[in-house]
């Protein structure tokens, strides 16, 4: 008779291996769903709100690249112990991917209680870590959403809390966001943004305009900024502030940019050759290595020589994958193509980088220029700014100047270059021929257009 109570022990611990985590112990994501689809069995005649939550570890990564996989490990054992260690006689935690962890609280009624308790997870996980002889320190973010119908699923559940650490996790590290009504609007309408983007990216229904960039001391256009405009027949216009963001996390940035790149150098072809056009790159696309090779192949397309292009890149794209972006940069700059600094001031990166990566230009976030005028901080910023650039050998443009005052100020410490709508606002194809023939009427220039 030993047998059958053999094997039946083998199946249960079988069985219970299949629910969890092998490195931390607790239960895993299959664990976390049983759990919470008996709760919503057991709710199903008198539905009681309780709520689930994930949570997810701010900058793992970078502590796993510092200490090595290893010590990852036991920071992630640690985690879990703490986390079990806050759960109340009814609560589960469980680990469901890498650095995520998901806990049900049955007991948890409202949105109020939601964010109070996992405000206490954050707090007791912000305590530094062993890691060896030395110790690490985390933070965490959390996305939570309640039951409150019989109508929800347990995967329901799960997405919208996901929304919510989505949402947490854009808004900074360390905080905490419960799934509203607001936002499961807001959900769907970049949803609807999101089709209606890869349709008109399709019909190539998004369109280039040119914002003038000057040298400040003549007034002369010396060349011209490409921005993304796209108005939707059902949708209207949308501003490349909630279309461009949306276009980097659904994937469909690259498409995009090529398809603005394309039509903008077409245009700028009948451009007097002495005018470079400047063209924005995303964080995205500098870990993409086919980046170069895209840009490359549309200016042969288009005949447009790769001298007068100037690709801008951001400090936080520089961040995102160091080596990718600084080989993309190298690429680049062997076929001609000058690499510009862009928003500089208000990045992550350190000064270190302008050795490493050798822009051409800098340009100088608008945040300084729009307060020169009346903050001494920025002004000895842009003062800095413009003697580091000299000492380098990199040209210098300066963003937002909205007016005269600004101009003659950064004149005054030397900057050549500026860009804002002082000098123009951003203009479509046909407009911006029309303002170069009348800017350049009369002079050589003009022949070329």
């Amino acid at each position: 008779m030993q047998a059958p109570f053999g094997m039946s022990r083998s199946v249960k611990d079988s069985s219970e291996l299949a629910f969890t985590d092998p490195l931390t112990g607790l239960g895993n994501h299959r664990r976390f769903f049983d759990k919470v689809d008996r709760l919503i069995s057991d709710r199903a005649e008198d539905p009681a709100p309780f709520t689930v939550g994930i949570l997810d570890l701010d900058g793992f990564k970078p502590i796993n690249d510092l200490f090595g996989h290893r010590a990852g490990d036991d920071i992630l054992i640690q985690v879990g112990m703490r986390l079990r260690a806050a759960m109340d006689g009814q609560a589960t935690v469980t680990r469901i991917g890498a650095d995520e962890f998901a806990f049900l609280y049955p007991m948890v009624f409202s949105e109020e209680a939601a964010a109070e308790k996992s405000r206490m997870l954050i707090e007791i996980l912000s305590a530094p870590y062993d890691v060896g002889e030395r110790t690490a320190r985390l933070s965490a973010s959390v996305g939570c959403s309640l039951f409150y119908s019989g109508d929800e699923t347990t995967e329901i559940l799960v997405n919208k809390a996901e929304t919510a650490l989505y949402h947490a996790k854009r808004s900074g590290r360390g905080r905490v966001v419960v799934y509203t009504r607001e936002m499961e609007e807001a959900a769907k309408r970049v949803t609807r943004i999101e089709q209606a983007l890869r349709r008109a990216v399709s019909a190539g229904e998004v369109e280039p305009h040119f914002q003038p960039i000057v040298d400040l001391k003549t007034r002369q256009t010396i060349g011209f900024e490409t921005l993304a405009r796209w108005t939707d027949p059902d949708l209207g216009f949308v501003s490349p502030a909630v279309f461009i963001p949306i276009a980097e996390e659904r994937g469909i940035i690259g498409p995009l940019s090529q398809l603005v790149l394309r039509k903008a150098t077409e245009a700028a072809r009948s451009w007097p050759k002495d005018l470079f056009l400047s063209f924005n790159l995303s964080p995205s696309q500098l870990v993409d290595q086919n980046t170069g090779l895209h840009i490359l192949a549309i200016l042969e397309r288009t005949g447009f020589d790769p001298r007068r292009l100037e690709i801008e890149i951001t400090e936080t794209g520089l961040m995102t994958d160091p080596a990718s972006a600084e080989k993309i940069v190298s690429d680049l700059r062997r076929c001609g193509i000058r690499v510009s600094l862009d928003d500089f001031g208000t990045g992550q990166s350190s000064l270190g980088r302008l050795r490493e990566f050798q822009f051409d230009k800098l340009k100088i976030d608008r945040a300084f220029v729009s307060s020169i005028l009346e903050d001494r901080p920025s002004e000895h910023i842009i003062r800095a700014i413009l003697a580091m650039c000299e000492g380098l050998g990199m040209d210098v443009v300066a963003e937002g100047i909205e007016e005269e005052a600004q101009a003659d100020r950064l004149i005054e410490f030397g900057c050549a270059g500026g860009q804002g709508y002082l000098f123009g606002k951003p203009a479509d194809a046909d407009a911006t021929l029309g303002y170069l023939r009348d800017t350049f009427r009369g002079a050589s220039r003009v022949g070329a257009l």
